[in-house]
């Protein structure tokens, strides 16, 4: 199957992430994907697909949004057009062109896949005002075009459904991880921070991922010396946050890690995983590290609370967050033996559920079915 993949190669967010791991398993599978991206001209690190790649010209790009050149539509729909795909999947950017994109599909007859990764905050909670609120006001409309619509967990698909995307249209496909990468291994880690015990936080620093507090819980633990807790990314709230809480609270910032195989070994030597986020999709971050076994525990929004729940990690309170903390990681701390049981979980769960493999096997399904279905339209016009 030729696939038209519209994505994001940087900056950095699960956005981009989603993007890469998705198309090298197409590419895998034996299907020929093109990658129609915001260009910008220095190279991307990580291990990208090895595929043909079609630069759309941007105004400007951050982790949130992007602003494209008044003629990245006569781009896109030129490449389109070269590219004849069977398929056309946008992993939405928030940008401008997500709402051309339909009528540009629909005039060329190609089936058009979106994959909405827009954070919530949880089940029975309102939007959180903002960026989350006016994302899904804005979109909702739009995403009715689509021929299907992909989301992560089915309280999600709820949520778009009182928006007034018939439900039928949306599918439920979860993030998936290769766990044959991410798995428990070998790692020097504690070695080189001269640590018992090694807490981890992977992401943005950023206002909706609440990490500062998880550093003032961290800071109220008053934890042992042999504890380190790992700040791994980076983010408009980064500069702030190191000058408060750093080296004299056995906090480490390591900002932004590029190589993959570097967070997989930050990863297995690590014990314990938190993600104190105020709103979410559905965390990649946190089903890595479940991949590679450590003990999770993440707040009760998006669909991070789905993917713990029954035993398979701690669902946190997004309400009382910081003193849940201050109470669970001293006792994290000294019970290694529980963070061996639900690391465990973790990844059993992972194991039965958010495979990369069964991610991809569900995606070629909604594919195939979403051709037929626009062949099927178009027999009746003609």
């Amino acid at each position: 199957m030729r696939i038209a993949w519209i994505g994001k190669k940087s900056p950095f967010c699960g956005n981009v992430t989603y993007s890469r791991e998705i198309t090298n398993a197409l590419l895998a599978k034996g299907h020929q994907v093109s990658f129609l991206h915001f260009a910008q001209e220095e190279s991307e690190p990580g291990n990208w697909p090895n595929c043909p790649e079609v630069p759309l010209p941007f105004i400007y790009k951050s982790q949130v949004y992007t602003i494209p050149t008044f003629n990245a539509t006569k781009v896109l729909t030129r490449s389109l057009k070269s590219i004849k795909p069977n398929v056309v999947h946008a992993s939405l950017t928030l940008s401008p062109l997500d709402f051309v994109l339909p009528e540009i599909c629909d005039k060329l007859n190609l089936p058009l896949v979106a994959t909405f990764h827009t954070p919530f905050a949880g089940k029975g909670a309102k939007i959180v005002s903002g960026t989350q609120l006016l994302a899904y006001q804005l979109y909702a409309p739009f995403l009715v075009n689509y021929d299907r619509v992909i989301v992560f967990s089915q309280i999600q698909r709820e949520l778009l459904s009182r928006l007034g995307v018939r439900e039928e249209n949306v599918a439920v496909i979860p993030n998936g991880v290769e766990t044959e990468k991410y798995s428990p291994g070998p790692s020097n880690i504690k070695a080189e921070f001269k640590a018992d015990r090694l807490f981890v936080y992977q992401g943005r620093i950023a206002a909706e991922k609440n990490v500062e507090a998880l550093l003032r819980a961290w800071k109220l633990a008053d934890m042992g010396a042999g504890s380190k807790l790992l700040i791994v990314g980076d983010g408009p709230l980064k500069p702030s946050l190191e000058t408060f809480y750093g080296s004299e609270y056995n906090i480490i910032w390591l900002g932004f890690v590029a190589d993959e195989n570097r967070r997989i070994e930050i990863l297995r030597g690590s014990d314990v995983f938190i993600l104190p986020s105020i709103v979410e999709g559905l965390s990649l971050s946190l089903l890595e590290a479940m991949a590679c076994g450590l003990a999770c525990l993440a707040t009760d929004v998006g669909a991070d609370g789905e993917v713990l729940e029954k035993g398979a990690g701690i669902i946190i309170n997004p309400k009382t967050i910081k003193t849940q903390l201050r109470t669970l990681l001293p006792l994290f701390q000294d019970h290694p033996e529980l963070t061996t049981v639900l690391g465990q979980k973790a990844r059993k769960r992972v194991l039965e559920r958010y495979t990369l493999n069964n991610n991809i096997d569900q995606l070629v399904k909604l594919y195939t079915s979403t051709v037929e279905q626009r062949r099927l339209q178009f027999s009746r016009w003609a």
